[in-house]
């Protein structure tokens, strides 16, 4: 059934993790490919080979692996039909562009070899995996960050009762501090200075969204963010704010 499936998947995924860059030294090709076709490891490869075009020997080839079970996936969804909707993909577009851009390639890829046409949602997922191939950030924290960006601007919406243009600058500036703001979560980094007080006193609607992100964005993402973050988050969300309304 679906659910053995996709707990076999998520154990195939990490055990691979740890094991496909010592397989691939050694040669044992067959270890490698045993419950995949090969064809979705060649594919998987040559995503990894554009993102080492982009990002250098940063990125980690450990992930061919749950990256080509993944495409496997995705090909067979397809196949069945089966079209995906990922309500964070145009955040995604944003937060992790390089990232985005290499993943893209996957569409000319596969409409090659398999004449199999991708969506933006399929490619969002696939960017995913490639930002986690060049950080220690794993998708499913990668995703939190952008589902708390999201959800961040959902609350300004719903204040301003206005889309957010998210072709603007402001909003693009929300997304990489968002994106940073995570970063310094997990190594421990601190901003030098406190802009709680007067983000509070001034702008009191902004703090308060700003507040409400950073306690989700902690349960999210495991670890506990610093009391400085949320002034600077406010100002960003002062800053979409004033261009809503």
């Amino acid at each position: 059934n679906k659910e053995m499936k996709a707990e076999i998947a998520k154990v195939q995924a990490e055990r691979a993790k740890a094991d496909s860059n010592k397989l691939l030294m050694a040669g044992s090709a067959k270890e490698l490919v045993k419950g995949i076709e090969p064809e979705y490891l060649e594919i998987a490869d040559e995503i990894l080979t554009e993102a080492q075009k982009v990002f250098g020997d940063s990125v980690d080839r450990g992930i061919l692996f749950p990256l080509a079970d993944h495409i496997s996936f995705a090909v067979a969804r397809i196949r069945r039909n089966e079209q995906i909707s990922n309500p964070l993909t145009e955040d995604i577009k944003v937060l992790f562009y390089s990232e985005f851009k290499v993943a893209e390639t996957l569409k000319t890829i596969l409409k090659k070899r398999l004449q199999i046409a991708i969506d933006d949602h399929e490619v969002g997922y696939v960017a995913l995996h490639i930002h986690s191939a060049i950080g220690d950030e794993k998708v499913s924290v990668a995703m939190q960050t952008a589902r708390a960006v999201r959800e961040c601007i959902d609350m300004i919406e719903k204040a301003t009762g206005k889309p957010i243009d998210v072709l603007s600058l402001s909003y693009n500036r929300l997304m990489n501090h968002m994106k940073y703001m995570v970063a310094r979560a997990s190594t421990g980094e601190k901003l030098n200075l406190d802009m709680n007080e007067y983000m509070l006193d001034q702008y009191p609607q902004a703090y308060e969204i700003a507040a409400e992100i950073c306690k989700n964005l902690e349960g999210c993402i495991g670890h506990k963010l610093d009391e400085t973050e949320i002034g600077y988050l406010a100002m960003h969300i002062q800053r979409i704010y004033k261009d809503a309304v």
